[in-house]
């Protein structure tokens, strides 16, 4: 079990590697694959509401499911006869994402009964967080750049931290191994 979990994270460890580089390299396309995947799962998302209205037994769920199919299809269309527009899109909503967070980690941060240590986590990581979407808002053309630029470093480094632990993971199971393995006595006549 070991060396399947071990081999697991060195193979996850190199793709995510592999992935971080490229995004790194082509921060472009990296975008523009984001608003494809978007697009895909749109496509996806529509033909499971399809599925969905035709195992449905009453009219009402019938074309609720089959309205929000179209919404879906629509969303997929436009995504892909868009991408720029769809990329603007994803910024923004990442840019809202990121300022809602900011303020409630603040708000966390003003609880009763947090240590001041904790508070002060909360209170940087609110900021940095609310900076963040303040910055994506203001330029949204660079932060789908930028974005590309952090996914690819979140993946070289989380990369790394897998394919480290799967080596260790490796060596801990060779010497358990080693430790563990039967040996061979020799009969004393």
């Amino acid at each position: 079990m070991l060396k399947s979990l071990s081999t697991s994270l060195i193979l996850r460890g190199l793709l995510a590697l592999v992935v971080g580089g490229l995004a790194l390299a082509w921060p472009g396309v990296t975008v523009l694959a984001l608003v494809v995947m978007f697009g895909v799962f749109a496509f996806m998302s529509a033909g499971m509401q399809a599925l969905q209205a035709s195992t449905s037994r009453s009219a009402g769920a019938v074309v609720g499911h089959l309205l929000l199919g179209l919404v879906d299809l629509a969303a997929g269309v436009l995504a892909l006869a868009w991408p720029g527009v769809t990329a603007l899109v994803l910024v923004l909503v990442v840019a809202s994402w990121a300022i809602v967070t900011g303020a409630l980690e603040i708000t966390a941060a003003f609880r009763s009964g947090e240590e001041a240590g904790t508070r002060a986590m909360f209170m940087v990581g609110g900021l940095v967080s609310a900076a963040f979407g303040v910055v994506l808002f203001a330029r949204p053309g660079t932060g789908a750049i930028s974005l590309a630029l952090v996914f690819g470093l979140f993946n070289l480094i989380s990369g790394s931290s897998m394919l480290v632990r799967g080596v260790e993971l490796r060596w801990t199971h060779a010497g358990l191994h080693t430790l563990f393995s039967p040996t061979k006595t020799k009969a004393v006549a």
